[in-house]
């Protein structure tokens, strides 16, 4: 029986009526469904409402982990603290990070807000920089494009398909793209608040800046002496409004959108992190209408 399951795990990918793919996040498992299509069955570890930082490695993702053809991650350390345990505790080789079938999407983009040394004084920093890079709609290409690349690599037999989903999917994403450019050229230069700084990469595609985060520090709770400072700084700097993740608590915003008169804004991160939110394309469509 070992002799025999030694085998089936060496057996060539192409010879599987679908690949099973294990994607961290929604819009992984959204992006490499729509390249892969009906070769490809994707398995989504993390519910799109939950917060990506922090996922409980219950048994249930072990076992989704152990019988995953491939897996593919967001990187940059979001997933840090829960997925490595999945892979080791689920001990499927066709997962770990030294496989073919294992996929880095961080390594593939170019990642903003490095910072120039790591202390954990400074909060819950990451050190390879922010990891939020799929909310930059320019770098949906540049996954989707990855992610073809990927799939060929492991199922070459199949290469016409992911290029024509990818072709398509190209053609979609640009006319989509000049919607949001034109909806939210009237907004560049707009100051904002965030409670945490997971929307770098929209705010720097659409020229949005950042004033300052209600939290005081990445994953530090707000403390009354900096709630008071980000009050301050909103009746000096006038931002438009408070962009909000939709994972935290709004207690903290909801008092300052109270002293201060500015709206709280709800900008999902994910797919199905709010509700209609079932595609990339809802993503994008809501985020770049919530600022007004």
């Amino acid at each position: 029986m070992k002799k025999l399951l030694t085998l089936l795990t060496l057996l060539p990918l192409t010879l599987l009526a679908h690949i099973n793919i294990a994607v961290s996040y929604p819009y992984i498992g959204a992006l490499t469904k729509t390249i892969g299509g009906e070769h490809i069955t994707t398995t989504v570890l993390a519910k799109g409402n939950w917060d990506p930082h922090f996922i409980v490695p219950r048994p249930s993702l072990i076992a989704k982990v152990r019988n995953a053809d491939a897996l593919i991650m967001n990187g940059a350390q979001l997933e840090i603290g829960w997925l490595p345990p999945l892979i080791n505790r689920a001990g499927n080789p066709k997962t770990s990070p030294s496989a073919t079938t294992f996929l880095n999407l961080s390594h593939h983009v170019e990642l903003i807000n490095k910072p120039s040394e790591v202390n954990r004084k400074d909060g819950d920093i990451h050190p390879d920089g922010n990891p939020h890079f799929h909310l930059d709609p320019k770098n949906i290409l540049l996954l989707a494009k990855t992610i073809r690349e990927f799939l060929i690599s492991i199922d070459a037999e199949h290469r016409d398909v992911y290029e024509k989903n990818y072709n398509d999917f190209f053609e979609m994403w640009n006319q989509k793209m000049s919607e949001w450019n034109q909806k939210m050229s009237e907004k560049k230069g707009l100051k904002v608040i965030q409670f945490h700084d997971n929307l770098a990469y929209f705010n720097q595609a659409y020229g949005l800046s950042n004033i300052g985060t209600i939290e005081p520090l990445p994953g530090i709770p707000p403390s009354s002496r900096h709630t008071i400072e980000i009050i301050n700084l909103i009746q000096q700097q006038n931002p438009c409004c408070i962009l909000h993740d939709v994972y935290h608590s709004t207690k903290t915003a909801e008092f300052i959108s109270q002293k201060t008169g500015i709206k709280v804004v709800l900008m999902p991160h994910d797919i199905e992190s709010l509700e209609n939110i079932n595609d990339l394309a809802s993503l994008f469509d809501y985020l770049t209408s919530a600022i007004k």
